[in-house]
Formats: C-alpha cells, sequence, structure tokens
C-alpha cells in the first residue's frame, strides 16, 4: 500500500484574496514576505492567526488564508492575548501601523512588550495615518506637512525601536519592505524567538508620504548581523555598511537605536525572560490539581 503524499504548502495555499492599496504601497511587500516566510516555514494555515487593528495595515488578515481578526483601532494585542492564553498551540502574527500600535494603541503595546506573551508582532512604519489619508502620526518627521498640521508636524517622531527596548522587549529588529530577503529572515528570527517579537518595518506610502524612507539608495542606513542571525542584504542595499553586532548587548542597541543613521537587523534579543501565557497556565494548572475547600463547596464554586 502507498504511503498518502505529504501535502506541501505554496505560497497560493496563503492567498485569500488579492489585495487593494495603493500602487506603490510597501504593505504589498509585507504581504508577500508574510506568505514567504510561511510556506518556507511549511505553516499550517490552519495553525495561524493573523490579527490587525486599523489602518492599511489592517487588511493583512482579509489578504492571508489563515484565521484572523480584523480587530478595532489599538486593540490587536489583547486580542492576540486571548487567543494566546486560550490556543497556545496557534501561531500569531500581529499586523500594525505606526498610529495604530504607537498612538492608540500604545498602552496595549506598552503592556503586550511587558507581558511578553508568545506572539510576532510587525510594525509597518510609513510615517503618515496612511488610510484616512495624511494626518500627523507619531513618526512623522518633524517639519512633514499633513492634513492636520499643514505647516509641519512641530514633533520630533517616537523612536519605535528605543521604544520598544526602552520598555523591555525581549526581542527588537528593524527591517524594511524593500529588502525581500532580509525582511523574510528577519521575520524567520522573530518567530523562532519565545516571547513577544517587535519587528519594525520601514515602509514606502507613495501616495501620502513619499519622501518617508529613501527606498533607492542605501547610504543612509547600515545592516546589524550576526553570525548566528541574520544577515545582511547585500542585493538591495549595496551601499549599506555592514555592521557585526551582538543581540544580547542592549547598550550597544540603544547606541545604534538612537543614531539618524538607520540601522536594519536584530537590535537585541534576551532568552531569559519569562512569558505571561505561560506563567498564567501554570498558576491555572496549579489551581485545578488543588483539592477544594470546605467554603468553595458550600458556595459550589
Amino acid at each position: 500500500m502507498a504511503l498518502a503524499t505529504e501535502t506541501k504548502f505554496t505560497l497560493k495555499d496563503y492567498k485569500a484574496a488579492d489585495p487593494r492599496w495603493c500602487t506603490g504601497c510597501g504593505d504589498y511587500g509585507i504581504l508577500v514576505a508574510l506568505r514567504r516566510f510561511m510556506a518556507d516555514k511549511q505553516l499550517n494555515p490552519a495553525s495561524v492567526v493573523n490579527i490587525s487593528g486599523i489602518g492599511c495595515s489592517g487588511r493583512i488578515p482579509h489578504y492571508m488564508n489563515t484565521y484572523g481578526i480584523h480587530s478595532i483601532h489599538g486593540r490587536a494585542i489583547p486580542v492576540a492575548m486571548g487567543i494566546s492564553l486560550a490556543r497556545p498551540d496557534l501561531q500569531l502574527f500581529i499586523e500594525s501601523g505606526d498610529g495604530d500600535a504607537l498612538s492608540i494603541g500604545g498602552n496595549h503595546l506598552i503592556h503586550g512588550i511587558n507581558k511578553n506573551f508568545n506572539c510576532v508582532f510587525v510594525m509597518m512604519d510609513n510615517q503618515i495615518y496612511g488610510l484616512t489619508k495624511n494626518q500627523t502620526s507619531p513618526t512623522t518627521r518633524q517639519g512633514l506637512a499633513t492634513n492636520t498640521q499643514p505647516q509641519g508636524s512641530w514633533l520630533k517622531p517616537i523612536n519605535p525601536v528605543q521604544f520598544a527596548m526602552g520598555l523591555g522587549a525581549s526581542f527588537v529588529a528593524s527591517t524594511a519592505e524593500w529588502l525581500t530577503s532580509h525582511i523574510v529572515e528577519v521575520i524567520e528570527a522573530a518567530y523562532a524567538h519565545k516571547g513577544f517579537s517587535f519587528v519594525h518595518v520601514a515602509q514606502r506610502c507613495p501616495k501620502f508620504n513619499p519622501t518617508a524612507w529613501e527606498a533607492k539608495e542605501s547610504n543612509w542606513y547600515s545592516f546589524l548581523q550576526h553570525e548566528k542571525g541574520v544577515k545582511a542584504d547585500t542585493k538591495y542595499g549595496p551601499d549599506a555598511a555592514i555592521i557585526e553586532h551582538d543581540p544580547s548587548d542592549l547598550g550597544q542597541a540603544f547606541k545604534y537605536a538612537m543614531m539618524d543613521h538607520k540601522h536594519f537587523g536584530v537590535y537585541y534579543q534576551d532568552t531569559s525572560k519569562a512569558c505571561y501565557d505561560d506563567i498564567v497556565r501554570s498558576a491555572t494548572d496549579k489551581a485545578v490539581k488543588q483539592p477544594r475547600s470546605g467554603l468553595l463547596d458550600r458556595f459550589k464554586i
């Protein structure tokens, strides 16, 4: 009797619908990178959940042939954590824009990072509110004219990488949607990490913020690489410097994050930080195994 052929998932198996974003939008590259990663890892679509908030990034779950939740603005993290507590067997990916993650969702991002539950958090940063058409976001560069600040954004932008490390994230990386191999490798490294993996993705928005990232040039950024980690993508960044960096060195990671010159790669990784979902499940298991007290019996709890 012949053995059944093992199922092999292809890129098409992760496609649910044709995406609809503006021409040239960086979201296309991020979507393809997620599909490429899942095909490379042969993740069963039935074991994956994509959760998003509101914004252009919020459409990702609609375009992925996996389970998905298009949640409310800024609240993807608590939704994902609920899934993590109930179904630890599922693979969680959260997609969030710079406004969704750092503005209305900033409070949830703080506690998601602190609780360190197991997920890959992809922050898609085009430095503008794109879906609502050109409002200042937390990462909009100072002086850029927008619909809400036509004379130019007043404040210096939030640095997402510095923000995440300052909150104690156990994994922090940055990449760009036009670095087609690099972004897949970064997502793979984030997925392999146990805990809240924060992945910042530089993303172009040619419609409302065409000067956000100088994708055609590579002399404004460098690659951080480690001999056992993500390598530089010199095909799309031939002029970018390559820096050997130990991701366990938090102090050096902060120095790179605070520079005006940008860096792509894994900044920091801590494999010793406890995960909230593991702690909760352990406490629940202990409570279930303990004998019922007389008081609980009395009230039939």
